[in-house]
């Protein structure tokens, strides 16, 4: 998420769609693959590393000689095209980077609907907090908050097993599945052990909302997705023809999504800006700058922020506080700050690389730093079990 430096996130060249995008810190990937023949092996291996001929520019000897021995000696059913995934998926996993993964077909629909915030579940994202996989936000009216779930809520197991020691994309995929069918899952609450029952249903989650509330309009992104540019704008224009005096970002809890509206919202703030370089091996390969009328411009703004606003929220909290045009209020933020590009493979896989890092326009580095709220705030599990919101009131307090 680098086919050219002029950051045009979306163009497609050749037979691969490849874009950038600053992923999401949480992402439902699951499962591994098991596996006929040593050269339908190689042949469906070969077009998903990207070469011609299984030597080209990979030695696959280790691989082959594992299948050779597998399909020999193992006491079932292997087979070759489900063996090629698992064989890219730890080729890739080997790489030792959390952001660089291999999705197989389900994956990436899933993957690509969880952007879109078109997706099938219960309705909550998932984080993690203190090594646990945990819930960071409840969908309104979804099956999760009708359950009773609660964010801060820690996962013990998923169906009876446990999922102690996995991370949020792997819990995830294991809560996730057909709309009307059950998930049983216990939580750890403080000291208390919750579980429950929850029918799984077909969940729709606009990226943005919006409100107006004694002159201050209030503005909340959950994910930086396709539509979240049209939407943020929109917004703003409504803050600005109803007169606000000042605009609230929550930015809490947004793991990212694409790069192209992270700009587009921080274009709504700075006028011909940088928002963010982007830097490989050390050595600076692009820049990003605002663009479009910036229609908040000059209007007072605060910008909430915690331990789960990641790469793209980053990236727009990091301009806003580096330019000056905002007051960044609450918690210190993930540090995510890497770039994948999302390449298509055959028949419906793709690969998420890594292939840069992020710093903010005064040279932050994001992925080692985070971004530092200029008030830090707590908002603790006795308040959001209260119902409090102290840093949603310390950010009402600037205007």
């Amino acid at each position: 998420m680098q086919e050219s430096h002029d950051y045009r996130p979306r163009r497609r060249t050749g037979v691969s769609k490849n874009f950038y995008f600053v992923s999401m810190a949480i992402v439902a990937l699951s499962g591994f693959v098991v596996g006929t023949r040593q050269t339908e092996l190689a042949a469906i291996m070969a077009p998903l590393i990207g070469v011609k001929t299984s030597t080209e520019a990979l030695d696959l000897a280790v691989v082959q000689k594992a299948y050779r021995e597998l399909k020999a000696n193992y006491d079932g059913t292997v087979d070759s095209s489900v063996l090629a995934d698992g064989a890219a998926r730890g080729m890739v996993a080997a790489v030792g980077d959390r952001y660089t993964i291999f999705m197989d077909k389900t994956e990436a629909e899933q993957f690509s609907k969880e952007l879109s915030g078109e997706v099938t579940g219960i309705g909550c994202e998932l984080g993690v907090r203190n090594d646990a996989a945990t819930v960071v936000r409840v969908l309104e009216n979804s099956p999760a908050a009708q359950a009773g779930l609660l964010a801060g809520d820690q996962f013990i197991s998923v169906n009876d097993s446990s999922v102690e020691g996995l991370d949020s994309s792997e819990v995830a995929s294991k809560i996730r599945g057909p709309e009307g069918t059950t998930v049983k899952v216990a939580v750890k609450r403080g000291e208390e052990t919750k579980n429950f029952s929850i029918t799984r249903a077909k969940l729709s989650d606009p990226s943005v909302r919006s409100s107006v509330e004694n002159g201050i309009g209030t503005l909340t992104i959950t994910r930086f997705d396709a539509n979240t540019a049209a939407l943020t704008r929109q917004a703003a224009q409504g803050f600005v023809a109803q007169g606000v005096k000042g605009v609230i970002l929550d930015l809490r809890d947004d793991g990212g999504g694409y790069l192209d509206a992270a700009q587009d919202v921080a274009s709504l703030w700075l006028r011909d800006k940088v928002i963010v370089t982007e830097k490989t091996n050390n050595t600076v390969t692009g820049t990003i700058r605002t663009k479009g009328e910036p229609v908040l411009e000059n209007i007072k703004t605060v910008v909430l922020v915690n331990g789960g606003s990641a790469s793209a929220s980053e990236i727009v909290a990091g301009a806003l506080q580096d330019h000056k045009a905002a007051t960044l209020i609450g918690e210190k933020t993930y540090g995510k700050g890497t770039v994948q590009k999302l390449i298509d493979l055959p028949d419906g896989r793709q690969l998420k690389v890594t292939i840069a890092r992020w710093f903010t326009p005064n040279g932050k580095n994001i992925t080692k730093e985070g971004i530092a709220p200029d008030t830090v705030v707590q908002l603790t599990s006795d308040d959001r079990n209260a119902g409090r919101d102290p840093q949603l009131e310390a950010g009402r307090k600037i205007f």
